[in-house]
């Protein structure tokens, strides 16, 4: 996996003035765009569209103090209109290419990624592999930003505004694994990107033949490969250090790659404040 982003951050440094086309790269790398965008992310702590937008105007702020006109260095770092090129400079660096013109700065520049792996092993990574037919996820279903660290305070209101009497309700219809009560994500951003819109359900995992009742939402999961974290500690930062492992320690040293699909967290035993939580964390997963 590292070398499989080392390699792409090559082929951006490349293309940067034409567009990189990462599914065909990622397909070169024997590996998937959607797994390559979420190591990329996870890793860099930005998605691969903003590192590439970064060295754009890192080199066009070098070009800015040649002779070239502003139309040319725009099109050279791939823009078409020199608006679109001053959107993305002071978006960058803070101020116009104007500025920087003539008096040569401030800058911010991105210097060039280059991924290494270090395993210390420092989250304990409790993993099965369980292949999984088609289930669905039923419940209440919200669309929520998305929070990295931290309790989301729209999720918190979403499952505040379910009466507690539903809750029992959902618990009744379990009736395959994931088990329980669950938290669901789907429709992530790919790049997962902090603040971007993603579908939070809460609810429990049915058979896929299951009859969904007419006031709960569905979600459907086809057959496949998850792998389950198990999870003990303070919540919910016991759970998000060991999410954040997996992708610095887990996948880079397992045979195994991300697929499109949502992730889970089924909560199967928690103090009464909710401060401390013994958990299981479900991501889609495929042979890489």
């Amino acid at each position: 996996m590292i070398d499989q982003l080392n390699r792409l951050v090559d082929e951006i440094e490349t293309h940067l003035g034409d567009g990189v086309d990462l599914d065909g790269c990622a397909r070169g790398l024997g590996t998937t765009g959607y797994h390559l965008r979420r190591m990329f992310s996870s890793l860099a702590g930005m998605p691969v569209s903003e590192y590439v937008r970064r060295r754009r105007m890192t080199l066009a702020a070098a070009d800015l103090v040649g002779d070239d006109d502003v139309l040319t260095i725009a099109v050279r770092h791939g823009y078409g209109s020199t608006e679109a090129f001053g959107r993305a400079f002071r978006s960058v660096h803070g101020v116009s290419h104007s500025v920087v013109r003539r008096a040569g700065g401030p800058l911010r520049s991105q210097v060039r990624l280059r991924f290494h792996l270090t395993v210390e092993g420092s989250i304990p990574m409790d993993v099965r592999i369980a292949d999984r037919p088609a289930f669905r996820l039923i419940g209440h279903a919200a669309r929520v930003p998305l929070i990295h660290v931290g309790v989301n305070p729209h999720i918190q209101e979403h499952v505040a505004a379910i009466p507690a009497e539903e809750h029992d309700r959902l618990k009744a219809m379990s009736s395959t694994e994931p088990p329980g009560l669950l938290q669901v994500s789907a429709d992530v951003d790919v790049d997962y990107t902090e603040g971007t819109a993603l579908t939070y359900l809460h609810g429990v995992a049915v058979r896929a033949d299951a009859r969904v009742p007419d006031d709960l939402d569905a979600i459907e999961v086809p057959a496949g490969a998850w792998a389950v974290f198990r999870t003990s500690g303070e919540h919910p930062s016991a759970l998000q250090d060991v999410w954040a492992a997996t992708a610095t320690e887990w996948f880079p040293s397992n045979p195994w790659r991300l697929r499109p699909g949502p992730s889970i967290v089924a909560v199967l035993e928690r103090s009464d404040d909710f401060r401390t939580a013994t958990c299981q964390l479900w991501l889609a997963v495929e042979r890489d």
